[in-house]
Protein backbone atom coordinates (compact mmCIF):
# COMPACT_ATOMS: atom_id res chain seq x y z
CA UNK A 1 0.00 0.00 0.00
CA UNK A 2 2.95 2.18 0.40
CA UNK A 3 2.81 4.24 -3.19
CA UNK A 4 -0.81 3.69 -4.25
CA UNK A 5 -3.31 6.77 -3.33
CA UNK A 6 -6.36 6.68 -1.06
CA UNK A 7 -10.03 6.80 -2.73
CA UNK A 8 -11.50 9.75 -3.90
CA UNK A 9 -13.41 10.24 -0.99
CA UNK A 10 -10.70 10.17 1.17
CA UNK A 11 -8.99 13.69 0.11
CA UNK A 12 -9.83 15.51 3.05
CA UNK A 13 -10.81 13.18 5.67
CA UNK A 14 -7.96 13.59 8.29
CA UNK A 15 -9.07 17.32 8.59
CA UNK A 16 -12.59 16.54 8.66
CA UNK A 17 -12.49 13.53 11.05
CA UNK A 18 -10.91 15.27 14.17
CA UNK A 19 -13.37 18.51 12.89
CA UNK A 20 -17.06 15.94 12.98
CA UNK A 21 -16.22 12.41 13.72
CA UNK A 22 -17.64 10.80 17.46
CA UNK A 23 -19.60 14.06 17.61
CA UNK A 24 -22.96 13.10 19.06
CA UNK A 25 -25.76 15.21 20.64
CA UNK A 26 -28.38 12.18 21.39
CA UNK A 27 -27.78 9.24 23.71
CA UNK A 28 -26.09 6.70 22.21
CA UNK A 29 -25.17 2.61 22.93
CA UNK A 30 -23.39 0.08 21.07
CA UNK A 31 -22.76 -3.38 22.43
CA UNK A 32 -19.96 -5.22 19.88
CA UNK A 33 -19.60 -9.11 20.67
CA UNK A 34 -16.70 -10.99 18.24
CA UNK A 35 -16.34 -14.36 17.95
CA UNK A 36 -13.43 -16.81 17.75
CA UNK A 37 -15.00 -18.22 14.35
CA UNK A 38 -15.02 -14.85 12.98
CA UNK A 39 -19.06 -14.00 13.98
CA UNK A 40 -19.18 -10.73 14.94
CA UNK A 41 -22.99 -8.97 16.85
CA UNK A 42 -23.60 -5.81 16.94
CA UNK A 43 -26.43 -4.27 18.63
CA UNK A 44 -27.04 -0.16 18.57
CA UNK A 45 -29.99 2.31 19.95
CA UNK A 46 -30.26 5.54 20.12
CA UNK A 47 -32.73 7.57 22.11
CA UNK A 48 -34.64 10.60 19.81
CA UNK A 49 -37.81 12.24 21.00
CA UNK A 50 -38.32 9.22 23.95
CA UNK A 51 -38.42 6.80 20.79
CA UNK A 52 -36.02 4.64 20.83
CA UNK A 53 -34.65 3.00 17.71
CA UNK A 54 -31.85 1.27 16.94
CA UNK A 55 -30.50 -1.98 14.92
CA UNK A 56 -29.18 -4.92 15.74
CA UNK A 57 -25.94 -5.96 13.46
CA UNK A 58 -24.29 -9.78 12.61
CA UNK A 59 -20.71 -9.53 10.65
CA UNK A 60 -19.41 -12.93 9.18
CA UNK A 61 -16.28 -12.82 7.81
CA UNK A 62 -13.65 -15.73 5.79
CA UNK A 63 -10.65 -15.32 4.51
CA UNK A 64 -11.89 -13.09 1.28
CA UNK A 65 -15.65 -12.86 1.78
CA UNK A 66 -17.74 -10.60 4.99
CA UNK A 67 -21.31 -10.51 5.01
CA UNK A 68 -22.89 -7.84 7.36
CA UNK A 69 -26.46 -8.26 7.90
CA UNK A 70 -28.30 -5.54 9.74
CA UNK A 71 -31.75 -5.49 11.12
CA UNK A 72 -33.43 -2.00 13.26
CA UNK A 73 -35.95 -1.59 15.08
CA UNK A 74 -38.45 -1.12 12.02
CA UNK A 75 -37.90 -4.72 11.12
CA UNK A 76 -36.22 -3.48 8.26
CA UNK A 77 -33.04 -5.83 7.01
CA UNK A 78 -30.23 -4.62 5.12
CA UNK A 79 -27.47 -6.96 3.74
CA UNK A 80 -24.02 -6.47 2.21
CA UNK A 81 -21.98 -9.22 0.53
CA UNK A 82 -18.83 -7.96 0.28
CA UNK A 83 -15.41 -10.46 -1.93
CA UNK A 84 -11.82 -8.82 -1.77
CA UNK A 85 -9.46 -10.34 -4.18
CA UNK A 86 -12.49 -11.45 -6.68
CA UNK A 87 -9.88 -10.37 -9.57
CA UNK A 88 -6.13 -8.88 -8.48
CA UNK A 89 -6.46 -5.62 -6.77
CA UNK A 90 -10.53 -5.43 -6.59
CA UNK A 91 -13.19 -5.32 -4.59
CA UNK A 92 -16.74 -5.64 -4.82
CA UNK A 93 -19.77 -5.46 -3.02
CA UNK A 94 -23.61 -6.93 -3.33
CA UNK A 95 -25.62 -4.79 -1.13
CA UNK A 96 -29.92 -5.15 -0.84
CA UNK A 97 -32.47 -3.70 1.69
CA UNK A 98 -35.71 -5.98 2.62
CA UNK A 99 -38.50 -5.45 1.41
CA UNK A 100 -37.46 -2.19 -0.50
CA UNK A 101 -36.82 -4.30 -3.53
CA UNK A 102 -35.37 -1.46 -5.30
CA UNK A 103 -32.74 -1.06 -3.15
CA UNK A 104 -29.87 -3.33 -4.54
CA UNK A 105 -26.37 -1.79 -5.35
CA UNK A 106 -23.31 -3.06 -6.51
CA UNK A 107 -20.14 -1.53 -6.12
CA UNK A 108 -16.46 -2.77 -7.26
CA UNK A 109 -13.13 -0.53 -6.17
CA UNK A 110 -10.03 -1.66 -8.00
CA UNK A 111 -6.30 -0.51 -6.54
CA UNK A 112 -3.63 -0.13 -8.65
CA UNK A 113 -0.19 1.43 -7.83
CA UNK A 114 -0.60 4.72 -9.07
CA UNK A 115 -4.93 5.07 -8.98
CA UNK A 116 -7.73 4.03 -7.24
CA UNK A 117 -11.04 3.84 -9.11
CA UNK A 118 -14.43 3.06 -7.36
CA UNK A 119 -18.25 2.61 -9.25
CA UNK A 120 -21.45 1.94 -8.28
CA UNK A 121 -24.42 0.98 -9.85
CA UNK A 122 -28.24 0.43 -8.49
CA UNK A 123 -29.64 -2.96 -9.60
CA UNK A 124 -33.17 -1.64 -10.63
CA UNK A 125 -34.44 -0.41 -14.11
CA UNK A 126 -33.61 2.92 -13.56
CA UNK A 127 -30.14 2.93 -11.78
CA UNK A 128 -28.32 5.67 -9.98
CA UNK A 129 -24.44 5.13 -11.42
CA UNK A 130 -21.54 6.72 -9.40
CA UNK A 131 -18.14 6.73 -10.78
CA UNK A 132 -14.83 8.28 -8.76
CA UNK A 133 -11.13 7.73 -9.27
CA UNK A 134 -7.70 9.38 -7.74
CA UNK A 135 -4.99 9.07 -9.28
CA UNK A 136 -1.07 9.92 -7.78
CA UNK A 137 0.87 8.52 -4.81
CA UNK A 138 -0.20 8.29 -1.53
CA UNK A 139 1.51 11.83 -0.50
CA UNK A 140 -0.54 13.25 -3.60
CA UNK A 141 -3.83 12.56 -5.44
CA UNK A 142 -6.21 13.85 -7.57
CA UNK A 143 -9.35 12.87 -8.34
CA UNK A 144 -12.94 13.42 -9.13
CA UNK A 145 -16.36 11.84 -8.94
CA UNK A 146 -19.57 11.93 -10.77
CA UNK A 147 -22.76 10.65 -10.35
CA UNK A 148 -25.56 10.15 -13.31
CA UNK A 149 -29.54 9.73 -12.97
CA UNK A 150 -30.81 7.23 -15.68
CA UNK A 151 -34.08 7.95 -15.08
CA UNK A 152 -33.59 11.71 -15.69
CA UNK A 153 -30.48 10.93 -17.76
CA UNK A 154 -29.03 13.90 -15.98
CA UNK A 155 -25.76 14.50 -13.65
CA UNK A 156 -26.91 14.54 -10.03
CA UNK A 157 -23.09 15.48 -8.99
CA UNK A 158 -19.80 16.31 -9.90
CA UNK A 159 -17.02 17.10 -7.90
CA UNK A 160 -13.20 17.54 -8.08
CA UNK A 161 -10.58 17.65 -5.35
CA UNK A 162 -6.50 17.48 -4.91
CA UNK A 163 -4.66 16.19 -1.59
CA UNK A 164 -1.07 15.92 -0.24
CA UNK A 165 -0.67 14.24 2.47
CA UNK A 166 2.20 13.79 4.82
CA UNK A 167 3.37 12.13 8.38
CA UNK A 168 2.67 15.66 10.20
CA UNK A 169 0.09 17.57 7.76
CA UNK A 170 -2.54 17.07 5.37
CA UNK A 171 -4.16 19.50 3.18
CA UNK A 172 -7.14 19.50 0.93
CA UNK A 173 -8.77 21.58 -1.96
CA UNK A 174 -12.66 20.20 -3.33
CA UNK A 175 -14.75 21.52 -5.53
CA UNK A 176 -18.45 20.39 -4.89
CA UNK A 177 -22.29 20.91 -5.51
CA UNK A 178 -21.39 20.74 -9.04
CA UNK A 179 -18.83 23.58 -9.16
CA UNK A 180 -20.71 25.84 -6.92
CA UNK A 181 -18.31 25.00 -3.87
CA UNK A 182 -14.98 25.57 -2.99
CA UNK A 183 -13.56 23.87 0.05
CA UNK A 184 -9.79 24.09 1.45
CA UNK A 185 -8.90 22.21 4.75
CA UNK A 186 -5.86 21.57 6.42
CA UNK A 187 -4.96 19.18 9.25
CA UNK A 188 -1.35 19.31 11.28
CA UNK A 189 -0.13 17.30 14.03
CA UNK A 190 1.81 19.22 16.34
CA UNK A 191 3.65 16.81 18.06
CA UNK A 192 2.04 13.01 18.30
CA UNK A 193 -0.40 14.07 21.18
CA UNK A 194 -2.38 17.28 19.39
CA UNK A 195 -3.62 18.68 16.54
CA UNK A 196 -5.01 21.17 14.84
CA UNK A 197 -7.05 21.67 11.93
CA UNK A 198 -8.92 23.85 10.01
CA UNK A 199 -11.77 24.08 7.25
CA UNK A 200 -13.26 26.97 4.61
CA UNK A 201 -15.63 27.00 2.14
CA UNK A 202 -16.75 29.28 -0.16
CA UNK A 203 -20.06 29.48 -2.00
CA UNK A 204 -19.86 31.27 -5.49
CA UNK A 205 -23.57 31.71 -5.68
CA UNK A 206 -23.75 33.34 -3.31
CA UNK A 207 -20.49 34.88 -2.19
CA UNK A 208 -20.71 33.71 1.29
CA UNK A 209 -17.73 32.25 3.19
CA UNK A 210 -17.52 30.11 6.38
CA UNK A 211 -14.93 28.34 8.47
CA UNK A 212 -14.41 25.91 11.03
CA UNK A 213 -11.76 25.61 13.39
CA UNK A 214 -10.74 22.82 15.94
CA UNK A 215 -7.84 20.24 17.58
CA UNK A 216 -7.53 17.46 19.21
CA UNK A 217 -5.47 16.42 22.36
CA UNK A 218 -4.36 13.40 23.82
CA UNK A 219 -4.36 14.02 27.45
CA UNK A 220 -3.01 10.54 28.05
CA UNK A 221 -2.92 7.11 26.19
CA UNK A 222 -7.07 6.50 27.07
CA UNK A 223 -8.23 9.99 27.47
CA UNK A 224 -8.61 12.51 23.78
CA UNK A 225 -10.19 16.02 24.12
CA UNK A 226 -11.50 17.75 21.07
CA UNK A 227 -12.95 21.36 20.67
CA UNK A 228 -14.10 22.96 17.22
CA UNK A 229 -15.25 26.58 16.43
CA UNK A 230 -17.23 27.86 13.59
CA UNK A 231 -17.69 31.40 12.47
CA UNK A 232 -21.41 30.92 12.53
CA UNK A 233 -21.08 30.83 16.45
CA UNK A 234 -21.14 27.33 17.13
CA UNK A 235 -18.85 26.02 19.78
CA UNK A 236 -18.46 22.22 20.62
CA UNK A 237 -16.53 19.91 23.04
CA UNK A 238 -15.74 16.32 23.11
CA UNK A 239 -14.34 14.01 25.73
CA UNK A 240 -13.73 10.58 25.09
CA UNK A 241 -12.21 7.85 27.24
CA UNK A 242 -11.08 4.19 26.34
CA UNK A 243 -11.85 2.72 29.91
CA UNK A 244 -11.32 -1.16 28.87
CA UNK A 245 -9.50 -2.27 25.44
CA UNK A 246 -11.77 -0.86 22.49
CA UNK A 247 -14.95 0.15 24.70
CA UNK A 248 -15.55 3.70 24.70
CA UNK A 249 -17.18 6.77 26.33
CA UNK A 250 -18.12 10.08 24.70
CA UNK A 251 -19.25 12.81 25.82
CA UNK A 252 -20.06 16.09 23.54
CA UNK A 253 -21.46 19.32 23.43
CA UNK A 254 -22.18 22.29 21.94
CA UNK A 255 -23.25 25.98 22.56
CA UNK A 256 -24.80 28.31 19.97
CA UNK A 257 -23.67 31.78 21.05
CA UNK A 258 -26.25 33.48 18.41
CA UNK A 259 -29.36 30.86 18.98
CA UNK A 260 -32.35 32.68 20.76
CA UNK A 261 -34.58 29.61 21.59
CA UNK A 262 -33.99 26.42 24.33
CA UNK A 263 -32.65 24.20 21.36
CA UNK A 264 -29.28 25.15 22.66
CA UNK A 265 -26.74 24.11 24.76
CA UNK A 266 -26.70 20.33 23.02
CA UNK A 267 -25.56 17.47 25.63
CA UNK A 268 -24.80 13.77 24.30
CA UNK A 269 -23.37 10.50 25.31
CA UNK A 270 -22.27 7.78 23.54
CA UNK A 271 -21.36 4.15 24.98
CA UNK A 272 -19.56 1.52 22.87
CA UNK A 273 -18.84 -1.69 24.70
CA UNK A 274 -16.38 -4.81 23.06
CA UNK A 275 -16.03 -7.59 25.95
Amino acid sequence: MGSKPAPFSDIGKRAKDLLTKDYNYDHKFTLSILSSTGMAFTATGLKKDEVFVGDINTLYKSKNTVVDVKVDTYSNVSTKVTVNDILPSTKAAFSFKIPDHKSGKLDVQYFHHHAAIESSIGLNPNPLLDFSAAIGSSNLSLGGEVGFDTASSSFIKYNAGIGLNKPDFSAALLLTDKGQTLKASYVHSVNPFHSVAAEMTHRFSSLENSFTIGSSHAVDPFTVVKTRFSDNGKAAMLYQHEWRPKSLITFSAEHDSKATHAAYPKYGIALALKP
